[in-house]
């Protein structure tokens, strides 16, 4: 069962972040959209290589009044040590983002299978918001793979803005 369609207003999203901010969806402001990305964590090799791409596409999203995040239920240490060692300076990390705040999101949240992994963590999602924080595109998924590609995205925001483009799926 989905919490929320496109059009309609996204669940409350205030996150604390390794810069030493709250990152509170109601008060981002973006010119067009937040760009919200939920990621596994440190332990996986996947977000690793996707948020590193982002790290240099974040001027790219910036430039079409996108504001970008990306959040994990990792703990504050992991979250710096993401920073640290994956080379991700340029991406506003979240941590700590709750277990039942994923489920109001429809996140999928796994289980750890080995000691790499948490107790309990969400799998990947991505979340195209607009200013009046309602949803305009999400993609959600069950594993670390089949993410949308972040240079597609940037066509895609291209293409909505140039076009004017409705957020679809409400229905």
């Amino acid at each position: 069962m989905k919490n929320f369609k496109p059009r309609q207003k996204v669940p409350a999203l205030n996150i604390k972040t390794v810069n030493g901010t709250n990152w509170n969806i109601e008060e981002s402001n973006p010119e067009n959209f937040n760009l919200i990305i939920f990621y596994r964590g440190l332990h996986c090799p996947v977000c690793k290589t996707y948020l590193q791409e982002l790290n240099t596409l974040i001027k790219d999203y910036e430039e079409r009044g996108v504001n970008v995040i990306a959040i994990s239920s990792n703990t504050k240490e992991l979250a710096e040590k993401t920073v640290e060692s994956w080379d991700v300076d340029n991406v506003t990390i979240g941590y700590d983002f709750p277990i039942e705040e994923a489920r109001k999101w429809d996140l999928y949240v796994s289980e750890g299978i080995n000691d790499k992994e948490p107790a309990e963590f969400v799998e990947p999602a991505i979340f195209l918001v607009r200013p009046d924080q309602t949803l305009y595109a999400s993609s959600v998924q069950t594993m670390p793979f089949a993410r949308p590609k972040l240079k597609e995205l940037l066509k895609s925001i291209d293409f909505v803005l140039d076009k004017d483009y409705p957020a679809r799926g409400e229905a």
